[in-house]
């Protein structure tokens, strides 16, 4: 992955209500929403969300089809698996089986 790919990606995320809609969008997967239920979803304004969703579209976060008269948002699952990869490629030096506690942190229970 290329960093600029990386920065759009974080650049489009980095509004709340832009996360909200990819975040609905990866509950949503594989089907995805149209435009009227995430606007009913978040209670946001048709207008706002469509505004949102041409920013996580341009970003390629988002993929759109057209149905009809309907537009079909779907998030970009196999992108954003590429930002987690790109993130931590280098995680502990590039040895990510030295820092198994530090990526997987044990829970240990608390006496009651």
């Amino acid at each position: 992955m290329e960093k600029e790919t990386a920065t759009s990606v974080f650049e489009s995320l980095s509004s709340g209500a832009r996360l909200d809609i990819f975040r609905l969008l990866v509950k949503a997967a594989p089907d995805g929403l149209v435009a009227g239920e995430l606007s009913s979803a978040i209670g946001m304004a048709p207008s706002n969300v469509s505004f949102h969703l041409k920013t996580l579209t341009h970003s390629k976060l988002v993929t759109v089809v057209q149905e009809g008269r309907f537009q079909r948002y779907r998030a970009n699952l196999a992108l954003m698996q590429e930002v987690i990869a790109y993130m931590t490629e280098e995680c502990c030096a590039g040895h990510p089986e030295r820092c198994e506690e530090t990526c997987n942190p044990r829970t240990e229970e608390l006496p009651v």
